[in-house]
């Protein structure tokens, strides 16, 4: 039954605005789980911690998110997910492969500089469980991918020059995985400007030609 124009608003939420403010606590709870372990680290972080800075109860967390483990496979895959959609809008996107994968990587470098992409790299394989390492290096295989079919691309069209995709992926990953572990959010540089520095010098190389 419609409601008539002349009823007063219902005091209780809808069912669609108790998701909302759930999926809003539910992100809160993230967010400050992953800056937490990214300060401290995954085993120096307690979920006690977590619920404390949030004023919250342990309980809630686990109404939420789960045990410890299941907190941090959400962050990281948060991560991964950010760095998998960044390359396959890069490979939708028009210009040549080189260009392709310069625009992949502006965008790996910043997530990396996030709170949920620098969770991914401070966190190691052995931090989680059997099951939730399994589906974490899962994803990580899928941005390996991702990054060397791009670096294909651009040998194919000419726009990169003949080299191993896989070694260029390693050797490229390695260099804008670490702004997740020396960059200061604080700092005078923006993660934007950080990223087009590395991206040009990776690009360039550093011998005078």
């Amino acid at each position: 039954m419609e409601q008539s124009p002349d009823s007063p608003e219902s005091p209780f939420p809808s069912p669609e605005q108790k998701r909302t403010v759930r999926e809003a606590k539910r992100a809160a709870v993230l967010r400050a789980a992953v800056q937490m372990f990214n300060e401290r680290g995954f085993h120096q972080t307690s979920l006690d911690d977590v619920a404390a800075r949030l004023g919250i109860s342990k309980p809630t967390i686990y109404h939420y998110l789960g045990n410890k483990d299941q907190v941090l496979l959400e962050c990281v895959t948060i991560g991964l997910g950010q760095l998998i959609e960044a390359a396959e809008e890069a490979r939708r996107s028009e210009g040549t492969g080189a260009q392709r994968l310069a625009a992949f990587l502006s965008r790996y470098a910043r997530i990396n500089m996030d709170d949920f992409g620098r969770c991914v790299i401070r966190t190691g394989d052995e931090a989680l469980v059997p099951e939730s390492r399994a589906r974490f290096r899962e994803l990580k295989r899928n941005i390996d991918t991702g990054m060397r079919s791009l670096i294909a691309e651009g040998i194919a069209d000419g726009s990169i020059a003949p080299c191993d995709p896989k070694m260029l992926a390693f050797t490229i990953a390695g260099a804008l995985n670490w702004p997740a572990r020396w960059h200061d959010p604080e700092g005078s540089e923006s993660p934007e400007a950080i990223a087009d520095q590395m991206i040009r010098l990776l690009g360039q190389g550093y011998l005078p030609r």
